[in-house]
């Protein structure tokens, strides 16, 4: 099947997508500064640069797009129709790298928290709360 759109707008449009400071990572970072935690973005020093490091807690979070890290079960996380093999592999090596990081992590004392785009976006203070939960219990 032939794509609809050129090569040219394809790259433009795949250009726009951004990989740190997305709505979702900021949505969080303002739902999470409100409640008065302190936080660092992108630690380079850790394994997978996570998108929200609370040093005082040892934790970190994971900001995942249902799309691009396969939420299992979401309506979100749908296989395109054109390239399947190309597609089935980009997101198979994102699912393990994911994985791969999260071990890195909990051997290094980490605590792991991922939060999915739907639920971000369905109920931010159910997700706010959760994570203050997980957070302080750890303590």
């Amino acid at each position: 099947m032939t794509d609809r759109i050129s090569k040219e707008h394809r790259s433009w449009n795949m250009s726009r997508i951004r990989g740190k400071d997305t709505k979702l990572e900021v949505l969080l970072r303002s739902l999470l500064h409100r409640r008065g935690f302190r936080f660092r973005l992108h630690a380079p020093g850790l394994p997978g640069k996570p998108d929200i490091v609370l040093p005082k807690y040892r934790t970190v979070i994971f900001v995942h797009g249902c799309f691009w890290h396969r939420h299992e079960g979401c309506s979100n996380a749908t296989m395109p129709k054109t390239r399947t093999e190309f597609w089935t592999e980009k997101f198979h090596r994102t699912v393990e790298r994911d994985a791969r990081k999260k071990t890195e992590l909990e051997a290094l004392g980490w605590q792991i928290l991922t939060v999915w785009e739907c639920e971000l976006f369905a109920d931010p203070q159910d997700v706010i709360k959760t994570i203050e939960n997980q957070v302080v219990n750890s303590i």
